[in-house]
């Protein structure tokens, strides 16, 4: 920083371009159009090299676009939210540690509690009937060979067509539609089981038959409330900083939904559980995870289940899942799998296991299909996505309005 003060005001530290470019965030240029909207005022330079800015205004543009100082990890822009914090191997949900959640806590509970700041014992979300009705007539048009993400999509379509008020963005209409709305993605789902959810069952309880033909299994269904829990939000992973982009526009919050949907969808992000579960069922299968995480990494591939960008050691949402897990005792052969492809992986990389291999277990051991992992992210994170647009909805509209660096030919070009 340049702390030399300008003529006439000796209590104004100045920025050099530059400065104000890294502490907004922004490319250089960027700082010129932000001079050029009024946004900020310049100096020139002593000299005639450049222009100086105001610390304090530079600071002040910061706070109102939501932009600070660029992260350690080098993303470009850092938003102010008060959600989640994931520091030291530990991740907190307003600074309350989410693994305790997940131990005492239901996932409507947590959810509700996320929301409005007030914990409801026994909670529970209900799909008003016609909105039901109508996601399920959606999803059952679909084709046969559809994933859960597919229908999960177009159910959230059918719940906003039939929600008049979803234009509404005050808190109450918003979280209206949010107990509504999971319910719904939840029922709107084939069932797999025989048996069918009665009224008033938890979530949980509601999504086992759409995961799974096998009898309730209680410790099994412990662990699935958990894994709700905690996926409800993970900071601003890929799908929900796609949220809070549509939330910034102000779309609401059946259309937040959607927007997260989309990216979850990826093979990087919430479809990631389904490949550890093939993985997994192989290598229980074949009594022996070493030669499949050996074909994995003769292919080129890496293995999957193992290692988070935002964590040094294991995952704390694996460890909690798996410290369940050990409850349930027909999950030993599949939890003993797991265990060997990390020790057999460790061996070639330091990698530990992420909560897509703790899905993983559960989904095979409980006889659920490959996608039954993506599919309680999906449905879990959905909570998460809406806490986020009840803070963009607070923000200045279209904040996040990135510049883009053209790469292109320089004008004028001849027309084609």
């Amino acid at each position: 920083m340049t702390d030399q003060p300008e003529p006439g005001r000796p209590d104004a530290p100045r920025l050099t371009t530059r400065e104000a470019a890294e502490l907004l965030g922004v490319k250089p240029e960027t700082v010129y159009a932000y001079v050029s909207r009024g946004q900020l005022s310049s100096v020139r330079a002593a000299g005639g090299r450049g222009s100086t800015f105001d610390a304090r205004e530079v600071r002040a543009l910061a706070r109102r676009s939501g932009r600070r100082e660029p992260s350690p990890a080098g993303g470009d822009l850092v938003f102010r939210t008060g959600i989640t914090l994931i520091e030291d191997d530990r991740y907190h949900l307003r600074g309350v540690d989410a693994t305790e959640l997940a131990r005492r806590h239901s996932y409507e509970e947590v959810a509700e509690w996320l929301w409005t700041g007030e914990l409801r014992p026994g909670v529970r979300f209900e799909a008003p009937p016609e909105t039901l009705a109508a996601a399920r007539r959606t999803v059952g048009a679909l084709p046969a060979h559809s994933g859960s993400t597919d229908r999960l999509r177009v159910a959230v379509t059918a719940a906003a067509a039939t929600d008049p008020l979803r234009f509404d963005l005050s808190p109450q209409a918003v979280l209206s539609s949010a107990r509504s709305l999971i319910p719904t993605l939840v029922g709107a789902l084939p069932v797999v089981g025989g048996a069918s959810e009665a009224a008033g069952d938890s979530l949980a309880r509601q999504l086992w038959p759409r995961l799974t033909a096998r009898p309730v299994d209680t410790p099994a269904l412990a662990v699935l409330d958990a894994a709700l829990v905690l996926l409800i939000d993970h900071d601003l992973a890929a799908s929900t900083l796609a949220a809070r982009v549509a939330a910034s526009a102000h779309a609401h919050p059946y259309a937040v939904v959607s927007a997260g949907l989309g990216v979850l969808e990826g093979p990087l992000h919430g479809a990631a559980s389904g490949l550890a579960h093939r993985m997994l069922q192989e290598a229980v299968d074949r009594g022996s995870a070493v030669p499949v995480v050996a074909d994995h990494l003769r292919a080129g591939r890496r293995v999957p289940g193992l290692g988070h960008r935002l964590y040094r050691g294991e995952d704390p949402r694996a460890r909690t899942l798996f410290a369940l897990l050990e409850d349930v005792p027909q999950a030993a052969g599949a939890l003993a799998a797991a265990r060997e492809v990390v020790a057999t992986t460790a061996r070639h990389a330091p990698l530990h296991a992420n909560i897509d291999l703790a899905l993983a277990v559960l989904s095979v051991t409980c006889g659920m299909a490959a996608e039954a992992g993506e599919t309680v992210f999906a449905v879990s994170r959905t909570a998460g996505w809406i806490a986020h647009a009840l803070e963009e909805y607070g923000e200045r509209p279209l904040r996040i309005r990135p510049s883009g660096q053209y790469t292109g030919p320089r004008p004028p070009q001849p027309i084609p």
